[in-house]
């Protein structure tokens, strides 16, 4: 993880907002942002891999968010919060004009995609599951795609 004062406000605010959210198997929620965020290799990607998942599941807004990041940031995090009226590959398709959230989003992917993280194969029926790994790696290739 890369360590400045920026992305310790983020990792606080992504801690706290998630905070009482758990996974499929009962692990607090913030260890998957943690996990994304430790795949960035600068601090902008850093913010919004830490911050990618707070406006859209917690009560925390972009435009909270505003007040204490840059642009850079916040236009990143714009796109990864996913308005559920929206189609999941045309969210998709947008984010692929930002390299800041198209680089988050492909880790976000890679660590949804794990299928080790589910230790329960109870918690996820076959259906679903089978449904996410489409999901996923039709998303992926879009991402990685010109």
């Amino acid at each position: 993880m890369i360590y400045t004062e920026l992305t310790t406000k983020a990792m606080k605010i992504a801690y706290d907002a998630h905070h009482g959210q758990y996974d499929v198997n009962g692990v607090p929620y913030i260890f998957h942002p943690y996990h994304v965020a430790e795949q960035m290799t600068d601090e902008i990607t850093t913010c919004v891999a830490l911050l990618h998942d707070v406006a859209e599941d917690t009560d925390v807004t972009v435009e909270q968010l505003e007040k204490d990041f840059p642009q850079e940031v916040t236009a990143a995090l714009r796109l990864l919060t996913h308005d559920k009226d929206t189609d999941y590959f045309s969210y998709i398709e947008k984010i692929k004009s930002n390299p800041v959230a198209r680089a988050v989003k492909l880790a976000d992917i890679a660590h949804n995609s794990d299928r080790n993280r589910i230790t329960d194969r109870n918690a996820v029926p076959k259906e679903k599951l089978e449904y996410l790994v489409y999901k996923y790696s039709t998303a992926k290739k879009n991402l990685e795609s010109d």
